[in-house]
């Protein structure tokens, strides 16, 4: 099975993605080396983080601030159970009133001395290199006091770092890209559906051409450019095959109109030779003659009015039908019956339905051998049948349908091709029923056509 081809929304949002994920990737490689390689900035970034969460244990009692860390943040800074490295903690007011701390000599090693009035951030370097070994402290205001979180972190134990570097990208990148690659996605998505709308509108209208309008166009209206400019070709593509065709069928009804003359002069002068040769001749001039009848069948058939259509009875068409043929048939040592089930009127072109039941009359003799019967029924309801007792098809016309198909019987079928056609301009369905030395039953449903 032929693997359906991907939507160009899909196409495109794929890709839309895909680079995006590869931006979001760089962006976060950039980010994570400006940081990492920069010692000064990921130390003061991990001293802000840190400090802002110790501050979350700081509250009011009575109006004076206190700092009551609870057990999530005591297992994050003041038990390390063996890791090496150590971390100091202390909380004091602007005053110098020490609210919490867990350090004494280091504290005064590490941190500002209290009669020192606490700044909104500061921060001094222990030791160089990594893992960090620095102490700093920020102010925060809790109820009209400011509250001093001061914090020395020696060898990094806990890993604030990575933390300080994850919480960065996600806060700063990773979220803000994520919300704009949705935003782009959906409004690439509705871009392309409101710029394809006018190509679906083609689409349609592609459909619903009648091959027999030769001045049927796609529309172009708010077209994209890109696009209007593969419609506008397509629609020169329209207007040379609506010529080339036109040429044809004036070809098919001229060269059928111009030997149709010369051929039955021939006739007439072989007629007058008393020779089975000439005999011979005039069979063969019969069989062009037929062809020539076929072909410009055909040409009718493909240059059809739309305004010719009109409502007709199928009873009607095929008594007259049956009338015109008999003789032909009586001559060629078969017999015809014509069956009336009863029929609603259609909208047809009568003289193409004649056309059509002719062909098929004359088939079902020409392929038959003497003694067939040939039974024209109309009905019951819109649809007729032609059936004969004779040998049954050769060649289902289903899978050899080309007009330039030679069958085995070395005949080209155009009468059965002329039947399709006709059935085709009328939306009618052509079924067959044959079977070897059991007959054949070809039968037009005009269904589409009542």
């Amino acid at each position: 099975m032929r693997k359906r081809n991907p939507s160009l929304i899909g196409i495109v949002a794929r890709r839309i993605v895909a680079f995006s994920l590869l931006a979001m990737i760089l962006q976060v490689g950039v980010v994570f080396a400006d940081y990492w390689f920069d010692d000064d900035k990921l130390s003061v970034l991990m001293l802000q983080q840190e400090t802002e969460i110790l501050s979350r244990a700081i509250a009011t009692d009575g109006g004076l601030p206190t700092f009551k860390p609870d057990r999530e943040l005591r297992e994050r800074y003041l038990e390390l159970d063996g890791r090496g490295g150590a971390i100091y903690v202390r909380v004091r007011t602007a005053s110098g009133s020490v609210l919490f701390s867990n350090c004494t000599t280091e504290c005064a090693e590490h941190f500002l001395p209290l009669s020192v009035n606490a700044p909104n951030f500061w921060k001094r370097l222990i030791e160089p290199g990594k893992p960090f070994s620095v102490a700093g402290g920020q102010s925060f205001e809790r109820d009209g006091h400011s509250v001093a979180v001061e914090l020395a972190v020696l060898k990094d134990p806990n890993g604030f770092v990575y933390g300080a570097l994850l919480h960065e990208m996600f806060d700063s990148m990773i979220v803000p890209m994520t919300l704009l690659l949705c935003l782009v996605i959906c409004a690439t998505i509705w871009s392309i559906r409101s710029a394809l709308r006018p190509v679906a509108m083609a689409v349609k209208a592609a459909d619903g051409i009648d091959p027999r309008d030769s001045g049927a166009r796609l529309p172009i209206t708010r077209m994209p450019q890109e696009i209007e400019r593969l419609v506008s070709a397509v629609n020169r593509l329209l207007a040379r095959v609506a010529d080339l065709v036109q040429s044809q069928k004036v070809f098919s009804s001229s060269i059928a109109h111009e030997i149709r003359t010369p051929v039955s002069i021939a006739k007439m002068e072989l007629s007058r030779i008393d020779d089975p040769r000439a005999r011979n001749a005039e069979r063969d001039l019969d069989a062009l003659t037929h062809i020539l009848e076929q072909l410009t069948s055909l040409a009718r058939a493909d240059a059809v009015d739309p305004s010719a259509y009109q409502r007709a009875s199928l009873s009607e068409i095929g008594a007259e039908v049956a009338q015109a043929t008999a003789p032909f048939v009586f001559d060629q040592e078969k017999s015809i019956e014509f069956i009336d089930h009863g029929t609603m009127p259609v909208t047809v072109i009568p003289a193409l339905v004649e056309n059509m039941l002719r062909n098929l009359i004359e088939n079902a003799v020409k392929h038959n051998p003497p003694g067939t019967r040939i039974v024209l029924t109309c009905g019951p309801g819109p649809q007729v049948s032609v059936e004969d007792d004779g040998k049954g098809l050769v060649d289902l016309p289903e899978l050899n349908a080309d007009l330039g198909y030679v069958k085995r019987s070395g005949q080209l079928g155009l009468g059965l091709k002329i039947v399709h056609r006709i059935a085709e301009l009328h939306k009618a369905k052509v079924s067959f029923d044959t079977a070897p030395n059991r007959g054949t039953r070809i039968t037009i449903d005009f269904a589409s056509a009542a």
